[in-house]
C-alpha cells in the first residue's frame, strides 16, 4: 500500500509529503519532479513545446510505475487525477489523502512561490485567481470522490497536516503492515 497526496497546486502536497514520509520512514516520490527529470525540461516547457496531452501521458506512465510500489509516499501533481486510468491505479494501490484549500489561499501561496511561477504553466487562458477558481471547481468532485481522507490546509501548518495524516493512516483498518514509523 502506498499513500498518495492529491490536491490543487499550492495545497501543500510537497511539504506535507516530505514530512509524512519522514514520520513513516517511507521513501518519498514526487511525480512532477520525476517527469521533469525524464523529459529534461520543466513542466511549463513540456506544456509549451509538447502540449498538455504529452505531459499527461508522461504523468500516467509515472503513476503506473509507482502504483506497483509498496509503502511509498507519493506526491502527485494537481491534475494527476483527471484521467480515469490514473484514478483506478491510485485507488487500487493505496490510500489517498486530499489536501484542500480555498481558491484564494491557493492563489496567494502560488504567488509567494517564485519557483512555481517559473516552472508551472497556466492551465487556461484566464490565468490568475479566475483560473484557480474554475479549474478547482472542475477538479473538486474528482478529488472528493477519490479521496479516502481529506484535510483543509487553509489554516493548518504543514507539520499539523502531516501529523493528522499519520494518525489517520495508523488507524486505517487494513491488512497491510505500515511498518514502524
Amino acid at each position: 500500500m502506498n499513500l498518495y497526496l492529491i490536491g490543487y497546486r499550492g495545497a501543500g502536497k510537497s511539504v506535507v509529503a516530505r514530512l509524512v514520509a519522514a514520520k513513516l520512514g517511507w521513501p518519498l516520490v514526487r511525480v512532477d519532479e520525476q517527469i521533469q527529470k525524464m523529459a529534461g525540461k520543466s513542466i511549463a516547457e513540456i506544456f509549451e513545446h509538447d502540449g498538455e496531452e504529452s505531459f499527461r501521458d508522461l504523468e500516467s506512465k509515472q503513476i503506473a510505475a509507482y502504483g506497483k510500489l509498496q509503502q511509498h509516499v507519493i506526491d502527485l501533481g494537481g491534475g494527476a487525477v483527471v484521467r480515469p486510468e490514473n484514478r483506478t491505479i491510485l485507488s487500487d494501490s493505496g490510500q489517498i489523502v486530499w489536501l484542500r484549500a480555498s481558491a484564494e489561499v491557493l492563489w496567494d501561496r502560488m504567488n509567494r512561490d517564485q519557483q512555481s511561477q517559473t516552472t508551472r504553466p497556466n492551465l487556461t487562458s484566464q490565468g490568475g485567481l479566475a483560473e484557480v477558481e474554475s479549474v478547482l471547481a472542475a477538479r473538486q468532485p474528482i478529488y472528493a470522490e477519490l479521496s479516502d481522507f481529506s484535510l483543509d490546509t487553509d489554516t493548518l501548518q504543514p507539520e499539523q497536516v502531516a501529523e493528522q495524516i499519520v494518525q489517520w493512516l495508523r488507524n486505517v483498518d487494513n491488512k497491510n503492515d505500515l511498518g514502524s514509523p
